[in-house]
């Protein structure tokens, strides 16, 4: 954290997530608690305002991941920052204005400029940090953006509309005055482009996932973070129809949650000793089962209110509310011990300039599960009979799926095989 190879990288990746959700956790408490008055409305602006924001992974991921393999990528960097500056004044605009057309265009903008950074930020660390330090240095940065989405909800669910306007364009211009402190990336390739989006994508998810540790590994983070999708559309509607409560409260759950990965992040590198692996990984998603569960049991049997809206405080003073925190706090913590591990190995398993490629191929695959479980979880609370608490349970057969693709990956760790290159 004190050496200026990874520092500014921490910096400018921790305010880019702030921004993220400090934005869209502002847009969907706006919409959910001033437009919306009923959970089929709340569930369903949820679910778009997710799934606009994952699509631009889908879409771009692929020519992302060639630019970063082929650029130096801290350039690439300081423009996709200075690119954040344009998007936030869209976005602060929507919010002066109450615009929700303008708010979701802004989301989509952010969507595409963290589709571009995403593959960068992970790739860019074995090409600065020593192999030892790999899986420390994607744990910081897992810590370190849940922190981000930590504060950035908080944030958003607390200030003024008028206030996060202002913020989200400070934000981003600081974001990239520390991207300009990034030490050079030069490219070890040199690759043709090729600016078909649908093309480069599936030439590069079918080159990735024939290699069999890193199918196992996208697949498995794939289905976490569709769980984590889930989990993002439900807890608006969740607190506010189930739990009686305001919208601090729903900043509360989300905070919980990035709080609990940072957590789980740090403690599997102390378990792990730097080793990559995913010796933890079965048994941290099947504890991760058991406490969703535990979840779903204290919003069934949670005692029904009448009259305003539950503020934090009245939440906190009933001690079935703290065992709603403690549950999530624990679904969250062995999230993260899950899967920070498997984005180690999408860093390490692969050659050094075959990286940014790896982790953009995962991007897409991530984004389509999660696309997926935004807008099937909507249809699911559609169903008659069915109620937000009871989507929860989709969240056990996702975790059930994990364990079984956690389970073949480490199998496959110590199996021989061929050096892993992309075609």
């Amino acid at each position: 954290m004190r050496e200026r190879r990874f520092l500014p990288l921490f910096v400018t990746q921790f305010l880019g997530a702030f921004n993220d959700n400090l934005f869209k956790n502002a847009m969907i408490f706006f919409a959910t608690y001033q437009i919306f008055n009923s959970v089929e409305d709340e569930t369903r602006f949820s679910a778009i305002a997710t799934g606009i924001f994952i699509l631009p992974f889908f879409l771009f991921s692929a020519l992302a991941g060639q630019l970063a393999d082929s650029y130096d990528k801290a350039k690439i960097m300081r423009i996709i920052k200075a690119a954040e500056i344009g998007i936030m004044l869209i976005g602060a605009s929507g919010i002066f204005l109450k615009n929700l057309e303008l708010m979701l265009a802004a989301l989509v903008g952010m969507g595409i400029h963290s589709a571009f950074f995403g593959p960068i930020k992970y790739a860019i660390l074995p090409q600065h940090l020593d192999e030892d330090d790999v899986l420390g240095g994607t744990g910081m940065v897992e810590a370190g953006t849940y922190i981000a989405i930590l504060c950035g909800t908080i944030a958003g669910g607390v200030i003024s509309a008028k206030a996060a306007a202002f913020a989200v364009i400070g934000v981003a211009l600081v974001g990239w005055l520390a991207s300009q402190r990034i030490p050079s990336a030069p490219p070890l390739t040199k690759l043709k482009i090729d600016y078909n989006i649908f093309r480069a994508s599936w030439r590069l998810i079918s080159a990735t996932m024939h290699i069999r540790r890193l199918y196992l590994a996208i697949i498995a983070i794939s289905v976490f973070w569709t769980i984590a999708a889930v989990l993002g559309v439900l807890f608006p509607p969740l607190v506010k129809n189930v739990f009686h409560a305001q919208k601090d409260v729903a900043s509360v759950f989300l905070g919980i949650f990035s709080v609990g990965i940072a957590i789980g992040s740090v403690i599997i590198n102390r378990l792990l000793k730097g080793h990559v692996s995913a010796k933890y990984a079965v048994r941290s998603v099947l504890s991760m089962m058991i406490f969703v569960i535990c979840f779903y049991l204290t919003a069934h049997f949670w005692p029904v209110h009448e009259g305003p809206l539950l503020k934090t405080a009245d939440f906190l003073s009933m001690p079935i509310g703290w065992a709603v925190l403690g549950t999530l706090l624990a679904i969250a913590t062995t999230g993260g011990m899950f899967v920070v591990p498997l984005y180690a190995f999408l860093t390490t398993t692969v050659e050094k300039s075959q990286t940014a490629r790896t982790v953009a191929a995962n991007n897409i695959v991530n984004s389509g599960f999660m696309v997926f479980g935004s807008v099937g979880i909507f249809g699911i609370s559609n169903i008659p009979g069915v109620g937000v608490a009871e989507c929860l349970l989709v969240v056990v057969a996702l975790c059930l799926a994990s364990a079984w693709c956690a389970n073949r990956l480490y199998r496959a760790e110590d199996a021989p095989h061929a050096p892993d290159v992309l075609p």
